[in-house]
């Protein structure tokens, strides 16, 4: 071969390896960065292609699947109930993506999951359509319903959680004001105009706010369990029948503020239990204080606070705050200065405590099927730690059911059922100028067992200031909750 002939030769070698490790360099480094651009159209068209898989609730599926009349995408998703399970779901859009459960699932729903290649591969060789697997969720229609329900009938703003405190499974997961994600599952005129309808900017309500997970709002009185909790198991008191160190009128350390009590109660000197039925500032503010920082911090973060849970649906991250003086410890230990909680963090303190001092990992998703129903993956319950000691969490039960019987949270009583709750009214606004949050956290028992534990926080601008309590708000959705996990259980 002459010279000429063989540079050319070489020259051409070279080509071709260059474009074999481009090929590779396409197909194994950034095969990834590409199917996700979200430029790349060719990645949505083929999303939309098959219908999705089901997310299901008590057996049945909340979501479906449409054709379209027109565009390049032959399926939308549709959704069941779509305002009532909004929190749960999330929504899947062909214009504005995913979130939620359709989003932290997708790779099942779309059947897109490395758990699913074999089927995948097969379903290729046969010719059969590529198809999507199912999320089966822990929650309970009835719960759901009584849950929104209740909300809805109020009228303002306001969540529900509810778990099952033996295993952690989340049985309702409620927000108020919703939106309906059918709305927007496509790409049309009339899906921007409902996006914009949701949209916070244009919507102060902010319906798409995921208030059970995603909203933290200051917890007043219902924090008071935790405090009771951190005084018992640190052996301030012993008992819920102990007369407590609390005089009437009580100055804060380092101020010369008093701390109010609502109203002429019996606070002076009063035992836990009775602290606990009406709803003693005092005593509970110098039961901070008197344990200090650490020690309310310590136990606080057992139940759950400063960190995010994962449901897998990420949920804010409850506040107890560290390096606080000793009067802003006494605010906290109410549930005021900046303590603040998710409604789900509420519902997994009332859950420890009615699951004798135990607090399970709180998940939504049970398990992950094929498209052929077979299980792909299964939760386990997973412990996620002891906030109190099984003596200790029975006291505290003891004193939560006194609320219920005689104390501030009457409203909640059901009929042949043992109820423990607590009733709170949270300060709002700049100097407490705007409306309280009414909240009610509670457990229902029948027999040796505890079914499920509730937390619900309600926001009504218009209600009449002195007319809000969660007494009079909360505790009837709450009760509403539980009665409906009760009869789904018989």
């Amino acid at each position: 071969m002459n010279k000429p002939l063989r540079r050319i030769a070489i020259f051409c070698g070279l080509l071709v390896l260059a474009l074999l490790i481009r090929d590779n360099w396409l197909q194994y480094v950034k095969a990834d960065s590409l199917r996700e651009d979200p430029d790349n159209r060719r990645v949505l068209i083929a999303r939309y292609a098959t219908p999705r898989g089901d997310i299901i609730v008590d057996g049945k599926s909340i979501t479906g699947h449409a054709e379209t009349t027109s565009g390049d995408f032959k399926y939308k998703r549709t959704y069941k109930d779509g305002a009532m399970w909004a929190p749960v779901t999330g929504f899947v859009s062909q214009a504005y993506g995913a979130t939620q459960l359709e989003s932290l699932e997708d790779g099942i729903l779309t059947g897109n999951d490395d758990r699913l290649f074999f089927r995948n591969t097969l379903d290729m060789l046969t010719g059969k359509p590529k198809e999507g697997g199912n999320v089966v969720t822990t929650l309970s229609a009835a719960a759901q319903k009584a849950a929104y329900d209740g909300l809805k009938k109020q009228g303002g703003k306001g969540a529900v959680a509810a778990i099952e405190p033996s295993t952690g499974k989340i049985l309702a997961l409620a927000s108020y004001p919703s939106y309906d994600p059918s709305t927007i599952a496509g790409g049309s005129d009339a899906d921007a105009e409902a996006w914009k309808k949701i949209d916070k900017k244009n919507n102060p309500d902010d319906p798409s706010l995921n208030r059970a997970l995603r909203e933290v709002y200051p917890p007043g009185s219902t924090f008071k369990v935790v405090t009771a909790a951190a005084a018992l198991e640190n052996g301030l008191y012993k008992s819920a029948d102990e007369k407590t160190d609390s005089p009437l009128p009580w100055t804060m350390p380092g101020t010369t503020t008093q701390l109010k009590n609502e109203g002429s109660i019996p606070c002076k000197n009063a035992t836990l239990r009775t602290a606990l039925q009406y709803s003693c500032n005092t005593v509970f503010g110098k039961v901070g204080s008197d344990l200090g920082n650490d020690k309310m911090l310590e136990e606080a973060k057992k139940f759950g606070f400063t960190e995010e849970q994962f449901t897998p649906v990420r949920s804010s991250a409850p506040v107890f705050s560290d390096d606080m003086a000793p009067s802003e410890v006494a605010l906290s230990s109410i549930g005021q200065f900046n303590t603040a909680a998710t409604p789900l963090q509420m519902a997994m303190v009332a859950s420890a405590v009615a699951n004798n001092g135990t607090l399970m990992k709180p998940y939504m998703v049970d398990s992950l099927q094929a498209p052929n129903l077979d299980t792909l993956e299964k939760t386990k319950p997973q412990k996620m730690s002891e906030p109190l000691s099984a003596e200790n969490a029975q006291i505290l039960q003891s004193m939560m059911e006194t609320v219920v019987q005689k104390g501030t949270g009457t409203t909640a009583q059901i009929q042949g059922v043992t109820v423990g709750g607590k009733t709170g009214t949270a300060q709002h606004g700049e100097n407490n100028s705007k409306n309280p949050y009414a909240w009610f956290i509670s457990y229902a028992k029948v027999g040796d067992s505890a079914p499920v534990a509730v937390a619900v926080v309600v926001q009504d601008d218009n209600a009449v200031r002195e007319n809000i309590s969660g007494s009079g708000l909360a505790a009837p959705i709450a009760k509403s909750v539980m009665e409906a996990v009760i009869k789904s259980k018989q």
